[in-house]
């Protein structure tokens, strides 16, 4: 007697050799995958506690978000079309220096969670401030994640002395560190030019002392190249290399501008990259050169970056532009496949983390997070390889059910863990006390 077996789905498995069963099924016990099969014609299912039919739906792992800022979904189109520094400094600091505290995180983390529940995204890697906060509304959403505690050396939501900012972020990793089967602590440095080398040095050493996850925003726009390159004469890369920062429990986020020497560095070390497309794009940052990291065997997965930058937390919006925006740069139909895409979104997330072995495909004894797309719809007919479908075609609405861990956190459309209307109508709240104090 199992808990739960899905079946009469479209398996996606992504596991390493990509394999896809037609009406296949998952057996799920206690939160791990059992079996995974294409039952025969006439074959009955064995039993369970639970069955679920996909209705020819596609049945796959849950996507992995490898780089957000949740509770800046508040902030989803306060300040557009405009270069980062003048986004950050003249909208978004003030904005956070004024409304945010823990009670407006906790809101606008549930909010972030709902909208990639939704979506299919089962797990995700943040970096903000009232990381406690943060933590006990995912916990609460049932969503798998990695987060980090923001450090900066300016007055930050929860941290007006600077000093302070590693102490503040140590003392959240220590103590989320194994609390939760769902959340993972990290540390997370804003960037090396909001960052002093002792503030940088110190955060790494922490993270390395308790073997969290450390973060950081890298190379993310020119000025940032140029004006490091001008204090430190090297790129921002090469600076962390000479940091000692490098290493394989490092992830890069952005990483747009950085050449062959720094490709070499980052791949030498073992870091990952979170590559965050349509938040480069809308900022007019550039756009990272993507194919150089997977030839180099860098660990790369798929972020949104937060809803105020982006604007939402859709990944499948994000999949089809990486594959296409990649396509048009280097004038090439066959780079960045839609298999390759897939994985990214998926088992590339969980290396970015370290997670592989956990998550990021449907193989026996790992972690149940399963999504079931339905393509019982006219974008979605006929379907020839569900690889193109997953990239090209299906979007967030088109998710019906979603499990973490074995649980269903979705089901039918429907978050299962919050009153999505009373949330909604609390974010509204907010905004307009948003609107009536600018």
């Amino acid at each position: 007697m199992t808990d739960t077996i899905i079946y009469n789905g479209t398996i996606v498995t992504v596991d390493p050799a990509f394999r896809v069963l037609r009406s296949g099924a998952v057996a799920i016990d206690r939160g791990r995958i059992q079996r995974i099969w294409q039952p025969r014609e006439g074959e009955p299912l064995p039993e369970a506690r639970e069955i679920v039919d996909a209705r020819g739906g596609i049945v796959m792992p849950g996507l992995i978000n490898l780089h957000t800022h949740l509770p800046m979904s508040l902030f989803r189109g306060l300040a557009d079309d405009m270069p980062l520094e003048q986004w950050l400094n003249e909208h978004i600091f003030p904005a956070e220096a004024t409304h945010i505290d823990e009670e407006t995180v906790r809101l606008g983390a549930r909010l972030s969670c709902a909208e990639m529940l939704l979506g299919g995204i089962t797990t995700c890697c943040d970096g903000y401030f009232h990381a406690t906060a943060i933590a006990e509304a995912v916990e609460q959403m049932g969503m798998r994640a990695v987060l980090g505690q923001g450090v900066i050396d300016y007055p930050a939501p929860g941290v007006p002395d600077p000093s302070k900012g590693v102490a503040v972020a140590r003392d959240f990793a220590r103590q989320w560190q194994g609390r939760s089967d769902l959340i993972r602590s990290s540390i997370f440095c804003h960037s090396p030019y909001t960052c002093s080398e002792t503030t940088l040095t110190h955060a790494k050493r922490a993270a390395d002392e308790l073997d969290v996850l450390f973060q950081i925003h890298l190379a993310e726009t020119r000025n940032e190249l140029e004006q490091m390159s001008s204090a430190q004469g090297c790129s921002p890369a090469a600076y962390l290399h000479r940091l000692g920062i490098l290493d394989a429990n490092t992830l890069l986020v952005h990483a747009v501008w950085v050449d062959v020497s720094d490709i070499e560095q980052i791949a030498g070390s073992g870091a990952r990259i979170a590559h965050c497309p349509e938040s480069n794009m809308k900022l007019g940052s550039g756009v990272a050169p993507l194919p150089d990291f997977l030839s180099a065997g860098i660990a790369v997965g798929i972020g949104t970056d937060g809803s105020a930058s982006n604007n939402d937390l859709d990944l499948w919006g994000e999949m089809d532009t990486l594959a296409k925006l990649h396509k048009v740069q280097r004038l090439d139909p066959t780079i960045m496949d839609a298999t390759s895409v897939v994985r990214m979104a998926t088992m590339g997330g969980a290396k970015a983390l370290g997670m592989d072995g956990l998550i990021g495909s449907l193989e026996v004894g790992k972690r149940a997070d399963v999504i079931i797309v339905d393509i019982d719809q006219p974008q979605l007919t006929p379907m020839y390889h569900p690889a193109s479908h997953l990239v090209y075609a299906v979007r967030a609405g088109d998710v019906r059910h979603v499990m973490v861990d074995g649980a269903w956190v979705v089901r039918d459309r429907r978050l299962l863990n919050i009153d999505l209307d009373d949330l909604l109508h609390r974010v509204r709240v907010f905004a307009r006390e948003v609107i009536r104090r600018r």
